[in-house]
């Protein structure tokens, strides 16, 4: 699963991926895997639960990063328009790290631009698929719904996108 980049450290509730409060992408998970939003929330520290995220995602064989490693923040917001991309990933590199990989998977439109121009991939609609090969390796690629809150979707819509590719790739 990548993403474009994190918001400025003073939004982050943990040292996580996803690490801003008002980010819905682990209460999507939530949602998805254990019908519940607050699943993986601490409510009383306003701040999610690492230690259960990552128990969580390494039984599921999910892996995390970013499809940049250097960004410039042209307003100062986390809004991927309002990021320039100064050093994207080595995604080649990322794949190759990951030979069992079935899926990437993207949560954003940033995320999303960075790697189909890369590999040179038509972008599918949001909640769809696209197949391309990596070294003959055939994957998916998802572009997801952004789990930021200025995107203007429910969580519960956003996450009925999530469900239905949780389900196409075999973890639910």
């Amino acid at each position: 699963m990548l993403g474009s980049f994190p918001p400025a450290r003073k939004r982050w509730s943990m040292d996580f991926f996803y690490p801003n409060f008002f980010n819905d992408m682990w209460r999507i998970y939530g949602l998805c895997f254990f019908d519940d939003k607050d699943y993986f929330v601490d409510v009383e520290r306003k701040a999610f639960r690492k230690e259960l995220l990552e128990d969580f995602l390494t039984e599921k064989g999910v892996a995390l990063y970013d499809t940049a490693s250097a960004v410039i923040r042209t307003t100062g917001t986390a809004a991927d328009k309002d990021l320039e991309v100064v050093t994207p990933t080595d995604l080649d590199a990322l794949l190759r790290q990951m030979p069992e990989c079935q899926a990437v998977v993207v949560t954003g439109q940033k995320a999303a631009d960075v790697f189909t121009s890369h590999f040179q991939i038509v972008q599918p609609r949001v909640g769809a698929y696209t197949e391309f090969l990596f070294n003959g390796h055939p994957l998916r690629f998802y572009r997801m719904p952004s789990s930021s809150r200025a995107y203007p979707m429910k969580i519960e819509r956003k996450a009925a996108f999530y469900l239905r590719m949780f389900q196409e790739i075999g973890l639910l």
